[in-house]
């Protein structure tokens, strides 16, 4: 084989190894044969889509306002949440890329009033995942959302000074 060939042959291979396979738990592969995959779409420019939008995972842990303003230069907001397969898709997604559930910023924010959260995409708040006892505003300084938090991997408003990684999304 000639040089061309064999480097076309190792690039298909490294773009094919990029779709990786997301393990799935028991329970999953005992009720379905069916694998998951995390793929980059073409028409999401390398992002990840799912139900019409395309998220993107920003590992570096940053201040909710800077992970907005990330976001925003990428064309998108911190992700908003409206169901729960979006929530356990948002999982899958920062589980795929840090091989844990960390504790990650999303869109929400009740700063401008309290208790009345609304999404950064201003998409109306309608689902909610809470974890027991949230949001509870401890010390009136909690005014920004992250998910993935505590045993029940639920939701939780935090001080929007702490660094988290984020979630963007975008419309396709």
């Amino acid at each position: 084989m000639n040089m061309l060939t064999v480097c076309a042959l190792v690039c298909t291979i490294v773009a094919l190894a990029g779709s990786a396979v997301l393990p799935e738990t028991k329970a999953e592969s005992n009720e379905t044969a069916k694998t998951h995959l995390i793929k980059r779409s073409l028409s999401c420019g390398g992002w990840l889509e799912f139900n019409q939008r395309c998220f993107y995972y920003i590992a570096k842990p940053m201040s909710w306002a800077l992970a907005e303003r990330s976001c925003m230069s990428l064309g998108g907001h911190l992700a908003s949440v409206h169901n729960f397969m979006e929530y356990h898709e948002l999982q899958r997604l920062i589980l795929h890329f840090s091989h844990e559930y960390k504790e990650t910023w999303i869109g929400g924010s009740d700063a401008q009033q309290e208790n009345h959260w609304i999404w950064s995409d201003g998409t109306m708040f309608q689902y909610t995942n809470w974890c027991p006892g949230e949001p509870s505003n401890y010390d009136h300084q909690q005014h920004c959302l992250q998910m993935n938090y505590g045993g029940g991997k639920c939701w939780d408003d935090v001080s929007c000074y702490e660094e988290r990684p984020s979630v963007c999304a975008r419309k396709m």
